[in-house]
């Protein structure tokens, strides 16, 4: 049973930072992509960042490429998600999710399991 347990989230300040994690078990990710998405109170789930687990290639949505920074480490098994100078509108529920290489990686429907969600607010 393939298993996403995201932790990090948290209140913080505008133009602070936060590191979110996704701890994942139950299966191999080889040929696997694992993908952060969000989802802001009334709006849809949105893509924010990828990465292939076996060659780390990174995709990011435009709107946040240079803030915030999606990594893995293979021995952990675990996602991270960086994110620097933070503004009020990245609060949202963070989600991390993975799904077979090949597919759309901003499509959230591409993905079969995700985790359950860790908030983050920013103030300003």
């Amino acid at each position: 049973q393939v298993q996403l347990v995201e932790s990090g989230g948290g209140l913080v300040q505008a133009g602070g930072s936060l590191r979110l994690s996704c701890a994942a078990s139950g299966r191999t990710f080889t040929s696997y992509v694992m993908g952060w998405f969000r989802q802001a109170p009334g709006k849809e789930r949105e893509f924010v960042a990828a990465i292939t687990w076996s060659g780390g290639r990174t995709s990011y949505v435009d709107s946040l490429k240079g803030r915030f920074t999606i990594s893995r480490d293979k021995a952990k098994n675990t996602v991270y998600l960086q994110m620097n100078s933070l503004k009020p509108e990245d609060t949202a529920v963070y989600y991390c999710a993975t799904g077979p290489l090949g597919r759309r990686v901003g499509d959230r429907y591409e993905y079969d399991y995700w985790g359950q969600g860790t908030q983050v607010t920013v103030s300003s």
